[in-house]
């Protein structure tokens, strides 16, 4: 028995190696820049500062991370609930009977979600908000209105990357909805129905309940996807020698601008270890009591 565990050991050791060089290491090397003042100026002499880095993060409003903090969840909340709401409507229209040519909707549903992000978030930046050669635009211009810099002021630029967002994630949320609806029991829409249940209620009291705890997961995970989005905001409107004018950090890319942009590197690193304790207790306020019981 002895010798079977060593050999279970033996196996594990490549990736358990590859775990601490990959994601241990550089996280306790983080934690422990987060209490520097290491940066571009005190490269090899930075200096132990304590707590320095963490005071000005969470009780300095004007250091740049609670607003992006606060951004972050507001970013959050609205797209999860566009992307729940938006996502059953669809999810519904494609489950109704009769409807024909049901797999060539799901087929055309799901490209924005199997394309790059990458490419998906340029050509909405160049083909959509574009403010001189834009489709938008040139259908304000076409109906005699003047063009909108869609990029350029923070609010229509925070409505034009959650337009890209939804456009990304809203796939792969009605794809979770579509099947979790396909395993409803007809039978209680009957039922129902001869009980005078209308739409709404039909949906209301049956559908959204059934498919609730077979989602769960899918919507936890997207919404701490979506409070770690980085790619969106950046691209859009944040890309090196291409910069819109609007200011709308979240907390990935505030960190990023500490980092890579002003090279503050202890700032950053108190930054990144706030955002994952942050996630951290999230999770275990979600999951923590499932882990009790279990």
């Amino acid at each position: 028995m002895k010798q079977k565990g060593y050999r279970g050991w033996l196996y594990s050791a490549p990736f358990l190696v590859a775990v601490v060089l990959i994601v241990v290491l550089p996280l306790f090397y983080t934690v422990y820049i987060s209490f520097t003042n290491m940066s571009i100026y005190h490269w090899f002499e930075y200096q132990t500062v304590g707590l320095d880095n963490y005071q000005k993060a969470i009780l300095t409003f004007d250091s740049g991370f609670l607003p992006a903090l606060l951004r972050t969840i507001l970013w959050t909340i609205v797209n999860m609930v566009l992307q729940v709401f938006l996502a059953f409507l669809i999810a519904l229209a494609l489950n109704a009977q009769g409807l024909k040519l049901k797999r060539v909707y799901k087929t055309l549903l799901i490209f924005p979600w199997a394309m790059p992000a990458y490419v998906s978030i340029l050509l909405w930046r160049m083909g959509m908000f574009n403010t001189e050669f834009g489709f938008l635009n040139q259908l304000l211009k076409s109906v005699g209105f003047a063009p909108i810099n869609f990029l350029s002021t923070n609010g229509v630029a925070f409505l034009s990357c959650l337009a890209v967002n939804l456009w990304l994630a809203l796939p792969y949320m009605i794809t979770m909805m579509d099947g979790a609806m396909q395993s409803i029991d007809r039978g209680l829409y009957e039922s129902a129905r001869l009980d005078g249940a209308g739409f709404w209620t039909l949906h209301r009291h049956i559908t959204a309940p059934s498919i609730a705890p077979i989602l769960a997961p899918a919507f936890i995970m997207t919404a701490f996807m979506t409070f770690k989005q980085f790619d969106i905001v950046f691209l859009m409107t944040m890309q090196t020698g291409s910069k819109t004018g609007a200011n709308i950090h979240t907390v990935i890319t505030c960190v990023y601008d500490k980092a890579f942009v002003t090279s503050n590197y202890g700032y950053s690193s108190a930054v990144s270890v706030a955002v994952f304790l942050i996630i951290i207790l999230l999770y275990f306020s979600l999951f923590g009591h499932k882990a009790t019981d279990n």
